[in-house]
């Protein structure tokens, strides 16, 4: 079976050529998306094992492909971006990206981003009983998770996140205790990505993402499943 491609979405053709050639030489299969629009509908058609994204594109910018990538799925993202600011970079961050790279780069150093990225072990996956706490039920066996009744379709991380903190309701979890658990012991990016995936899952699980009541925030730690007991 055909490994999965990592995905290059950049405008400029010199540019995505150079990482292509890069990529290609680590013996990586390799896709390039000139557009926002494009690497969206490439992104569904064929799952990449991973995306190199630029943050300036023209219809749909990088950032908002982020966002909208990370919103359904896992895939990991490095974002590449000409901005210098430090908010630029956080605001990538904050909508899931794994990485970023500024310009001007080194392609090497772009490589060893991507090998840094690949190699992560992955978490361990969540067995046991099915749990029920709040009014959610979640099957760690059938991968399957109901509110109130109702399915609901998470991603592999969210679903290990999840996982995690109902198994010990009422337990405050760092951040860093939770890239752990649901993003892998090798996971080198910032702990706000799991703010990212909080977000997500609230916004699925909640009945009200703007005030939640099972997934609280523990101020200057982290969060916290709801303790119905």
């Amino acid at each position: 079976m055909a490994r999965a491609p990592i995905l290059i979405v950049e405008d400029d053709a010199k540019t995505a050529g150079l990482i292509r050639l890069y990529l290609e030489h680590e013996g990586w299969p390799v896709e390039i998306a000139a557009d926002g629009a494009a690497a969206l509908a490439m992104a569904q058609a064929t799952p990449p094992r991973l995306i190199v994204l630029d943050a300036m594109l023209p219809h749909v910018d990088g950032f908002e492909v982020c966002r909208r990538l990370r919103s359904e799925s896992d895939v990991p993202i490095i974002l590449v971006t000409a901005r210098t600011g430090e908010e630029d970079r956080l605001a990538g961050l904050d909508l899931g990206a794994d990485d970023y790279v500024s310009k001007p780069f080194s392609p090497r150093e772009l490589v060893a981003r991507v090998r840094a990225v690949l190699r992560r072990a992955p978490a361990a996956e969540p067995d046991g009983p099915p749990i029920e706490r709040a009014g959610v039920k979640l099957d760690p066996r059938r991968r399957e998770t109901h509110v109130r009744g109702q399915s609901v379709a998470l991603t592999p991380r969210e679903f290990q996140l999840l996982f995690a903190l109902m198994r010990a309701p009422g337990r405050a979890f760092t951040r860093a205790e939770l890239a752990e658990r649901a993003l892998g012991r090798d996971f080198e990016g910032l702990e706000r990505t799991i703010d990212v995936h909080v977000k997500n899952l609230r916004r699925k699980i909640e009945d009200d993402p703007a005030q939640p009541r099972r997934i609280a925030t523990v101020p200057g730690v982290g969060y916290r499943f709801a303790d119905d007991a």
